[in-house]
């Protein structure tokens, strides 16, 4: 038998799966990658009697790939909180669901494990931008409002690290991220014990930094745009600096675009105070996706540009 561990490469993903392993530690194949890349069950080829656990990754993406692992004799653990498409009832499919704007996937494998690791999901939460959820989640833990701000900025940390291009863009490979993290029980000890947190924390504020040196496109009092140039720092801070610009601007939803050779990619937040709609703008266009507060699109062409912003203007009035 093999096990296979198949998860989104930002913070939701690889603190869902840290909980997991922490409950229930075994040997598995990991499959991961940049925070984007989210076709990631094809990717393996199962046989009878393996396992494979399916964490943060659109189900309907990956359904093709579900259903032939099912095919296979494989069985099948998926937690998810994006836009899911049809899921099919099979004897050998298990899914936990949810796709509430208050949710993480991470949330979804707290509930799942009554709350026993509950530490990392209050990281991922951070990680999500889901602040309200994070406090929420971490009240029966009892933590300094220090230790709260740590956390926090290691939530925001792992998923600075995610997002890229490709893994070549980013600090670590998020398996790597993953294997190091899977040492430690406590995630304030990663903080205290490993150089990894202070290497990202310095990299993704001198990103940061640029970023917020750049003017919007468009901005009112409902909704903003910003268009970030085609380099690496670009595409690994593209989904915190709107994380950032969602805190800041709660009224406000907001677009960030990152240029590429063949269009844009997109980084969507619904405003704070109303956070709906942003899945059901991302999903008009071929490569988007998401969940309601928070959405992308994958490669924008330069073509559908105009669409685009008037898409996000109707959404966000």
């Amino acid at each position: 038998m093999q096990f296979y561990d198949i998860f989104n490469g930002d913070a939701d993903g690889i603190c869902a799966l840290q909980q997991l392993r922490l409950e229930e530690p075994r040997a598995s194949v990991l499959v991961t990658g940049a925070k984007r890349e989210i076709a990631l069950v094809e990717r393996v080829e199962p046989g009878s009697g393996d396992e494979l656990t399916v964490l943060d990754l659109s189900f309907e993406t990956n359904a093709r790939a579900v259903l032939h692992a099912l095919e296979r004799g494989a069985r099948c653990r998926y937690f998810d909180h994006h836009h899911a498409g049809n899921v099919p009832q099979h004897p050998n499919l298990r899914t936990f669901i949810d796709t509430a704007p208050d949710i993480c996937t991470s949330l979804l494998v707290d509930r799942y494990l009554s709350g026993r690791q509950r530490i990392w999901a209050v990281v991922a939460a951070f990680g999500d931008n889901l602040v309200k959820s994070a406090h929420r989640s971490a009240e029966p833990l009892r933590l300094e409002p220090s230790e709260l701000e740590r956390l926090r900025e290691l939530g925001e940390c792992i998923n600075y690290n995610a997002y890229g291009e490709t893994v070549e863009d980013l600090h670590y490979h998020p398996a790597d991220l993953f294997e190091t993290l899977s040492h430690y029980d406590d995630p304030r000890e990663f903080i205290e014990g490993e150089p990894i947190f202070d290497v990202l924390k310095d990299a993704y504020e001198d990103d940061l930094s640029r970023a917020r040196g750049l003017e919007p496109e468009m901005q009112n009092a409902k909704c903003a745009v910003f268009i970030l140039p085609d380099t690496a720092w670009s595409r690994r801070v593209s989904g915190l600096f709107s994380n950032q610009l969602a805190q800041e601007h709660p009224a406000r939803a907001h677009a960030v675009l990152v240029k590429k050779q063949d269009g844009y990619s997109v980084s969507v937040r619904a405003a704070v105070e109303k956070p709906q709609g942003a899945d059901e703008l991302c999903l008009k266009f071929a490569t988007g996706g998401g969940r309601k507060a928070a959405a992308g699109i994958n490669r924008l062409a330069e073509t559908e540009l105009p669409r685009f912003v008037a898409e996000f203007r109707r959404t966000f009035v």
